[in-house]
């Protein structure tokens, strides 16, 4: 069978080359619910069936939110795409007015939604949404339109010649899906992904991750971000087992249960699964302690390339001795876990390489589909603090002005309804303008150094990028999120929002009453003791970036809270605005955002 150009291809080439029992497993009440790929394709074509009968015409929209991955959103992606309509996802977490205004711009004529609390807050904007009308759930939930509906009546109305049909119909350079940007100011923008577009990026990925073994994926990152849905993708044509995890809660025992070969994960889990590791460490006492940090001491100074045959001696002990309990937590069996969606700190991935644990950091946008690079083990094609190579058939050039533009099949058809706002980052020659300066390291090797949006200009005129220094602070155990500012004034300055876990922690040890967050912040011992990191974190920099002043925020900041998009990224503007008597404390005066 030929390799899949349009994404309903692709549970069908799994049927055809190597069907599974447990195609797609989503854990209910406990215990692992399987499909197998048959039903998988049984069931989507049932989906079909039913939106043919219910009137859904080819290019119109379905729209999909769920709070979290379960196969029936993979199902109800491949049924839609099969009438030949076009699926929206939707973050669970957005807001009613995005809500409002996505059902709009894209006109989606039906919405399924996981669970009754989002089932709600759908019917809410309903009234405000003419194009919208019917809303289904997953779960079961009395006096609720139930999706089982819309299967039973695909079932008993079969429209087989009627989807064969519309596939035919359907073009490789076809829309197959509309993904609203979080955005982290301004409206949403829809961006329009052929089904070339994500095919040819799983594709060309493909030789860069270890999905040809057998083995189990599991997944966690939401279905509506192209990075874990691209990858879903991946492991289906490829025929990895699916698993999905219960909640972010529970990834640990999940991935301990089911011993995956590849997941993927954002920089964020990573510094918590670091720092978890890092607390049962300093639990222990005598020998065991001095070990677990000598093994991390040797991991700090692991390179790419090799060093000495004495430290190669010293770092086959700390596999042995300490970094192979990390890879037990970690199930025992990973060959990779990609990381993507915003940067790693290279601290992080020295150190997980050291202990034998394949973290694939890449890069890509929404727009891209949307892998540009990744690096790989294989052939040389890891470099620690990059994010490897431009993947197949993808070209990358730096612009005059340090920015990285990217050039390929995966890049996007363009921004929905919005063809100036498309004009502004895909120039005539095809190149699309990423937003994000870079480099080519050693000429090969793709390093990202800031969003070009977010660098600014102190009253000096000196340029600060302050994403590589957030990154770099929150090296520190004691800051859970930090925010570089200073546009226009004299000096950087900066918000911390500790972790106040780790606090309390530190706290108790050092005989500091810990009463609440927003007490804690004011006591001169743990501001003395935070400001000490950001000192000798401050010295790796030039003296017009170094952080003069910082101001501790006494809440978490959150997606709900306003302060992070759905994909955890800073929300900038809005923050300062939030802590603007911070801002205050710090430069004398409100700020001008």
């Amino acid at each position: 069978m030929n390799k899949p150009e349009r994404l309903f291809d692709v549970p069908h080439y799994q049927l055809a080359t190597k069907p599974l029992e447990d195609a797609i497993a989503t854990k209910v009440n406990g215990n692992w619910i399987k499909i197998s790929t048959q039903e998988y394709v049984d069931k989507a074509t049932n989906i079909s069936s039913a939106l043919i009968e219910k009137g859904i015409q080819p290019k119109d929209k379905v729209a999909l939110i769920s709070a979290n991955n379960r196969f029936e959103w993979n199902i109800m992606d491949i049924g839609i795409l099969q009438a030949g309509a076009i699926d929206v996802p939707m973050y669970p977490t957005a807001s009613e007015e995005d809500y409002t205004y996505i059902f709009n711009d894209s006109e989606a004529k039906m919405c399924f939604v996981s669970n009754k609390e989002l089932y709600e807050k759908v019917k809410r904007v309903q009234p405000s949404c003419p194009h919208l009308k019917e809303i289904y759930i997953f779960d079961e939930e009395e006096g609720i339109p139930n999706w089982s509906e819309v299967l039973e009546l695909g079932a008993s109305n079969p429209h087989i010649e009627e989807i064969e049909t519309r596939k035919a119909n359907v073009k490789k350079e076809d829309l197959a899906t509309l993904i609203y940007t979080s955005g982290t100011t301004g409206k949403p923008k829809g961006v329009m992904l052929s089904h070339w577009n994500i095919c040819s990026n799983f594709l060309d990925s493909e030789d860069r991750l270890p999905v040809g073994i057998e083995g189990r994926a599991i997944s966690f990152l939401p279905l509506c971000h192209i990075f874990e849905r691209m990858l879903i993708y991946l492991y289906a044509y490829k025929s990895v087992p699916i698993y999905y995890a219960e909640s972010l809660e529970t990834i640990g025992d999940n991935i301990r249960e089911v011993k995956p070969i590849i997941f993927t994960a954002v920089p964020r889990l990573l510094e918590k699964v670091y720092d978890r590791i890092m607390g049962k460490g300093a639990e222990l006492t005598g020998v065991k302690k001095a070990l677990f940090f000598w093994a991390v001491s040797v991991g700090e100074k692991y390179t790419i390339n090799g060093r000495s045959g004495f430290y190669n001696f010293k770092l086959k002990i700390a596999r042995k001795l300490i970094f192979s309990k990390w890879q037990e937590a970690l199930g025992g069996n990973v060959k990779a876990i990609a990381s993507g969606s915003a940067a790693l700190n290279p601290k992080l991935a020295r150190i997980f390489l050291a202990a034998d644990i394949n973290i694939q950091e890449g890069y890509g946008l929404t727009e891209t589909s949307p892998v540009i690079s990744v690096n790989c083990p294989l052939n040389d094609g890891t470099r620690i603090g990059t994010v490897g190579r431009p993947i197949n058939n993808v070209q990358v050039k730096i612009a005059d002005d340090g920015e990285i533009l990217c050039k390929g099949p995966n890049v996007m058809m363009g921004y929905y309804n919005q063809p100036e706002k498309t004009a502004e980052v895909i120039d005539k020659d095809g190149w699309f303008h990423t937003g994000d300066i870079g480099e080519m390291v050693e000429g090969q090797y793709l390093k990202i150094t800031d969003r070009k949006k977010e660098m600014f200009k102190t009253s000096g005129g000196k340029y600060v990028a302050p994403q590589i220094m957030e990154n770099s602070f929150k090296e520190s155990r004691f800051i859970e999120q930090i925010i570089v500012i200073g546009d226009g004034e004299k000096h950087p300055a900066a918000f911390v929002q500790p972790d106040f876990a780790f606090l309390e922690d530190w706290c108790k040890r050092k005989d500091v009453a810990f009463t609440s967050p927003a007490e804690i912040i004011k006591n001169d011992r743990v501001i003395e003791r935070i400001g000490r990191d950001i000192d000798e974190i401050n010295s790796r920099y030039g003296k017009w970036e170094q952080v003069k002043k910082f101001e501790l925020t006494p809440e978490p900041w959150s997606v709900e809270g306003g302060e992070l998009t759905p994909k955890l990224s800073l929300r900038r503007k809005p923050i300062v605005r939030k802590y603007a008597k911070l801002y205050e404390n710090i430069y004398g005066h409100e700020p001008n955002a």
